[in-house]
């Protein structure tokens, strides 16, 4: 994998970066679509199906309502680091509210999405699918041999 990131940096230029130095809504902003990602990887290798049943079932994991069950259901196993990272997104002040969520579920997703933004950018890999695996586990996605290990 860090020889993958490496060919990644490279090919596409990119300078070192602080990740701690964006924005809240900045890392909300990689964060939606690096779990979005991961979310449809482990939707589409749980079996070949028609597009528009993939696109459900991410769909319904991707919603700031369940972006909220995760952040929940995960929060106490965060670090301090991670945790400020999580109530900066949540706080932030954004100028759009998903369509079907309340505002407190969009907010802690915004926070989740910032988080999961700063675990990518940080190179925080290994914690980041960590993190995404346990609270999918415990908002029974699906169930893992040990859900509590991270």
């Amino acid at each position: 994998m860090e020889e993958s990131l490496r060919l990644f940096k490279e090919a596409f230029r990119l300078k070192e970066m602080d990740a701690g130095q964006y924005s809240p809504l900045v890392l909300a902003y990689v964060g939606d679509a690096v779990y979005e990602i991961l979310i449809r990887t482990k939707v589409v290798n749980d079996g070949n199906e028609q597009v528009n049943k993939l696109h459900k079932r991410a769909s319904a994991l991707v919603k700031a309502g369940a972006q909220a069950n995760l952040i929940m259901a995960i929060e106490s196993e965060l670090t301090e680091e991670e945790h400020a990272v999580y109530k900066r997104g949540r706080n932030a002040k954004s100028a759009s509210m998903a369509k079907n969520a309340t505002m407190k579920e969009y907010r802690m997703a915004t926070g989740f999405e910032a988080l999961v933004g700063y675990l990518y950018l940080s190179g925080q890999f290994e914690r980041l699918f960590n993190l995404v695996s346990l609270g999918l586990a415990k908002i029974g996605v699906w169930k893992e041999e040990n859900p509590d290990e991270i």
